[in-house]
């Protein structure tokens, strides 16, 4: 059983999502959208889309991917509190395919960044499954500590590859003082001396700016 959304905006279906073999998040799919909707639920097209947003899983609950770390403390047992504040229905950047993608080698080309530089980010991405598909390579960055609380990541940069069954492609992002940059206290933006972690797919690289 499959549940197709078709919404301008997220409704909560957390008691009534385990029930389906498969979820489609249609949006407002226009005068062509039955039949895209289709050919996504019969397997002749194969989905490649990533969640927009953060969604949510309870009415209110409305924390998104780029929360810091404060904002995941609650009580939800009087005078107890726990970190478990984000708790989405589905992650922001989520999204499922027919076919399965494999991160692999994410290099650094420094282990330092200085003002006015800039650091390449490389990962190989591979279809590990048995069709074709399209699939968008995501990178986060997160800075470890600042004079303002910071976000647990942000997103700094993504592409879309192409790839048949068992290719494989090495995809190259580019970073520079101004992605790690923030607006602190006074108003102003400014990047802080310190270690910064990159994310993509499930792995995780290290570097310093200073």
């Amino acid at each position: 059983m499959i549940l197709v959304l078709t919404e301008g905006r997220p409704r909560v279906i957390r008691e009534i999502e385990p029930l389906f073999d498969g979820i489609l998040m249609a949006y407002r799919p226009g005068s062509q959208g039955a039949n895209a909707i289709a050919d996504i639920v019969l397997g002749n097209a194969n989905p490649s889309g990533r969640l927009p947003f953060t969604y949510p899983a309870y009415s209110g609950d409305l924390l998104t991917y780029d929360h810091k770390y404060s904002e995941t403390i609650r009580e939800d047992i009087p005078n107890t509190y726990g970190s478990g504040g984000y708790r989405p229905q589905y992650p922001f950047g989520h999204g499922l395919s027919y076919t399965s993608f494999e991160y692999s080698n994410l290099q650094l080309s420094n282990k330092t960044l200085s003002a006015g530089q800039s650091m390449e980010v490389s990962v190989t991405v591979k279809n590990t499954g048995d069709t074709s598909g399209k699939h968008a390579v995501e990178l986060y960055v997160r800075d470890r500590f600042a004079s303002v609380t910071p976000a647990v990541r942000l997103l700094k940069g993504f592409e879309k590859v192409s790839l048949k069954a068992g290719e494989s492609q090495t995809i190259t992002f580019k970073l520079t003082d101004e992605d790690l940059s923030f607006v602190n206290k006074a108003g102003q933006r400014v990047t802080e001396a310190g270690d910064f972690d990159v994310f993509t797919g499930a792995l995780t690289a290290s570097f310093t700016y200073q």
